[in-house]
């Protein structure tokens, strides 16, 4: 059992982890280059479940395309289509061995489950996602508004990478950041104005976040960060998570957080808790 060091003033979350690499640098970092993958390729919860099942990292990008074409990974994907994949699923899962492990060792991973996975995985490797489901998403629903729509998405866009693409490019980012944020149940509808509905969240998709992110170099804390607001956990509400969440309990005294992990690491939390092992 791992339990986090009390801290003071102003209160984070922060464990001490017997199995962890010693340096920031040897841990995984999410992405904070901005791209235009979401363009191309959205949640894709099916051929992410398709590409854990099959998938062997060692093997180059190139060659994994090849393979994944001749032995119908993907159904009847284009060639061209699946070396796009081959490239986002890299960055999504491969950047996070320890994850990619665990997904590939678990070999079914309930339908529950899925979703809420490539979201988080598509936040780590698309800094646009992550601002747009962890800052934006959330901000729209404290201030009271219900409905969201892609004009007001686009320009959310626009304004936060000035002049740097036309007005369709940000009309298609609306688009897709929706549809995205759509397939991983953070809004309603297929036609404007979506819904944006209270966000309910398994407690065991939020232990799953935060064995991940434990070990995973992010902006903001462990406590407060774009992966669990966009979760609809605010840092107000993580002290109050007690031995809600799987494998995780959080205790709050005076304003510190202390966290005890019940597990040593993310693959030894999800062979338990992933589809109800014991």
């Amino acid at each position: 059992m791992v339990t986090a060091a009390p801290l003071s003033a102003p209160p984070r979350a922060r464990s001490t982890r017997s199995s962890a690499p010693p340096l920031d640098q040897q841990r995984p970092t999410e992405t904070t280059t901005v791209h235009t993958r979401i363009l191309r390729c959205m949640l894709a919860v099916d051929d992410s479940y398709a590409y854990w099942q099959r998938v062997d990292p060692s093997v180059p990008i190139a060659e994994r395309a090849r393979l994944a074409f001749e032995e119908r990974w993907f159904g009847t994907k284009s060639e061209a289509r699946i070396r796009t994949l081959m490239t986002d699923m890299a960055e999504r899962f491969d950047a996070y061995p320890e994850a990619l492990r665990l997904l590939q060792e678990l070999g079914t991973v309930p339908a529950q489950w899925r979703s809420s996975i490539c979201h988080l995985h598509t936040q780590l490797a698309d800094p646009i996602y992550r601002r747009f489901t962890g800052e934006m998403l959330p901000t729209r629903r404290a201030q009271g508004q219900t409905t969201i729509d892609r004009e007001v998405v686009a320009g959310w866009v626009d304004r936060l990478e000035k002049d740097r693409w036309s007005s369709t490019t940000c009309i298609k980012f609306g688009s897709n950041l929706l549809a995205t944020a759509a397939d991983a149940g953070l809004v309603v509808g297929k036609k404007d104005p979506r819904k944006l509905p209270v966000v309910s969240i398994p407690d065991g998709v939020i232990g799953y976040a935060l064995y991940l992110l434990r070990d995973v170099q992010i902006q903001g804390s462990l406590d407060d960060n774009a992966y669990l607001r966009s979760l609809g956990l605010s840092r107000e509400a993580f002290g109050r998570l007690g031995a809600r969440v799987p494998g995780v309990r959080v205790n709050e005294l005076g304003g510190v957080f202390e966290i005890t992990w019940l597990e040593s690491n993310l693959r030894d939390w999800g062979l338990r808790h992933i589809g109800g092992r014991s």
